[in-house]
């Protein structure tokens, strides 16, 4: 994975570009759009696009690597990247020539659109409408949350079906569709610079064949093709959170001095204890996530619940472990430079992103009970 040349080029990026502008894309919610530019330029938002249009034609894998990176410098970066990837698979499988080609070409950014206030954290389940008038598709509904809304050149986006009882038909929607509105910027405790925003669609035209599968495919598409990827993605951005905090905890705590005691923090064991158990933390998600991506690999049978736990696992864990790096670093870990309690707000964000950790937790106790998810 590391041999490839389009992922050596990610650290340059990301301590030149990404990280030095970490803290005001947090401090003042600016979304982050130099290091998005910077890494369409480089070829990083086309890693998973085919060779044939223009892409890396990496994997599930190497996607992971990438967010996971950005993630221990800005997570509202690596999210923005994370839904990208997570929506641009779905354009991969089911979209036209033209769009691939841009997305490959670094001029396409994409986000998914599932979410919605009425059914909350059940993404599957949309109550936006879809009505045929034979050659366009008329679009109204609300989304509750949508990365990279104003930003995005494209949204997967859900809806009920044209025809037939199932759950959802997949579309991709120009962002410069009229009808689309943002209902109100995002203004939020973590994340801050991802553009997180409420998207209305008041009969919002597209053309029929921006059709993303088949209708009354949705449902399919967002657990066969959405969930895997977005599952793995995320719990990497979670995964980066943590390495991030403990990182930052270390740089602290071993370097800075009690004067009286002539000892520094890393010499009391109280403080490597807390060290050790989010350490700990980070390298059992680290584990679980890359079988997860071995499971995918491999078509094992298990791997439908190892995407369950994934995502569950590495946001819950980023809770734990962020909050023991603001217990190792003390007082000192409210001031901004320290870098602790940015990360530590960024992780709060995982364990309410749809699906929540413990619409997860209700999945797997499920699925380890042999009972069916739905």
């Amino acid at each position: 994975m590391l041999n490839s040349t389009l992922l050596q080029s990610l650290p340059t990026i990301i301590r030149e570009t990404v990280a030095p502008q970490a803290g005001e894309t947090d401090e003042k919610g600016i979304y982050p759009r130099e290091s998005i530019q910077t890494l369409a330029k480089a070829g990083i938002l086309a890693a998973t696009t085919a060779r044939d249009f223009g892409g890396s034609g990496l994997g599930p894998r190497e996607a992971c690597f990438i967010v996971q990176k950005l993630a221990e410098e800005c997570p509202s970066t690596a999210m923005i990247v994370c839904m990208h990837f997570s929506a641009s698979a779905v354009i991969e499988k089911y979209g036209n020539p033209e769009v691939r080609a841009d997305i490959g070409a670094g001029k396409h950014l994409c986000s998914l659109a599932f979410s919605e206030q009425g059914s909350r954290s059940h993404f599957w389940a949309p109550l936006s409408t879809a009505r045929s008038d034979g050659k366009s598709v008329h679009l109204n509904g609300k989304k509750s949350w949508v990365t990279s809304a104003g930003e995005a050149d494209s949204y997967v986006w859900s809806s009920i079906p044209l025809a037939g009882s199932e759950a959802s038909t997949i579309w991709l929607v120009p962002s410069k569709t009229t009808g689309l509105k943002i209902d109100k910027p995002f203004h939020g405790l973590g994340l801050r610079g991802n553009a997180s925003s409420p998207i209305s669609a008041i009969e919002a035209q597209i053309p029929l064949n921006n059709m993303l599968g088949e209708d009354g495919q949705g449902f399919g598409i967002m657990m066969g093709d959405v969930l895997p990827v977005f599952a793995v993605l995320s719990a990497s951005v979670s995964l980066g959170i943590m390495s991030g905090a403990i990182a930052r905890a270390i740089g602290h705590i071993t370097n800075t001095r009690l004067e009286h005691l002539s000892q520094k923090i890393a010499d009391f064991p109280v403080v490597r204890l807390h060290l050790a158990k989010a350490q700990i933390q980070l390298d059992q998600c680290l584990t679980l996530r890359d079988d997860t991506l071995l499971a995918l690999e491999t078509g094992r049978a298990d791997a439908q619940l190892k995407v369950l736990e994934v995502k569950a696992a590495a946001g819950e864990a980023a809770l734990s472990v962020c909050d023991a790096a603001m217990r190792i670093c003390g007082g000192a870990a409210f001031r901004k430079e320290v870098g602790v309690e940015r990360l530590f707000r960024d992780s709060r964000a995982a364990s309410v992103m749809a699906p929540t950790s413990d619409l997860l937790f209700d999945f797997i106790g499920k699925a380890i009970c042999g009972l069916p998810l739905f």
